[in-house]
């Protein structure tokens, strides 16, 4: 037996079908079939269908039809709500405003060593660089450019809402 395949045993043993479709359903970066969900999730494709149009109601996938078959990716609100709910319970309103000045930091240090104002801009300039390691860490730069920009807008919708978004449930 191999060291994946105890891995997978123990995945299987310890976790519900339910909550293996909707660890792999919810990580996709496309949206993907049952089938490729199934496999993944190591069930069967009818259980993995019958678990996916559940979170297809719960708002936390969204089904769309392509190719003549449903694939199923990641619900966008759903997804940015729970990292705002992940923020608040890591952060105070002080933690919140810190995170946000290193990630402006951060895009400050990327405008300034490019000479650029936005991914776009430096995913240019890696289409005009001469070796492939160069262009390599570019648009890796570029890639990691656009998530601190989700992040940062995440990072400031919570801070602008922190009342309305940390509320304490017991005194609500």
């Amino acid at each position: 037996m191999t060291e994946q395949t105890r891995g997978v045993d123990a995945w299987k043993a310890h976790t519900s079908a339910f909550d293996r479709v909707q660890a792999v359903a919810s990580t996709v970066s496309q949206p993907r079939s049952a089938s490729y969900i199934a496999s993944e999730a190591f069930v069967a494709e009818n259980t993995a269908r019958n678990h996916l149009e559940r979170l297809v109601t719960l708002h936390v996938l969204v089904k769309t039809e392509q190719d003549g078959g449903a694939r199923y990716a990641p619900d966008p609100l759903h997804t940015r709500l729970q990292t705002i709910r992940e923020l608040l319970a890591e952060y105070d309103r002080d933690g919140l405003i810190q995170l946000k000045a290193e990630l402006q930091t951060q895009i400050e240090e990327w405008q300034s060593e490019y000479d650029v104002s936005s991914p776009a801009e430096l995913r240019t300039l890696a289409a005009e660089t001469t070796t492939e390691t160069e262009t390599r860490a570019i648009r890796r730069t570029a890639n990691d450019w656009d998530l601190l920009k989700y992040r940062l807008d995440i990072v400031e919708e919570s801070i602008e809402r922190y009342e309305t978004y940390n509320r304490d449930p017991v005194s609500v």
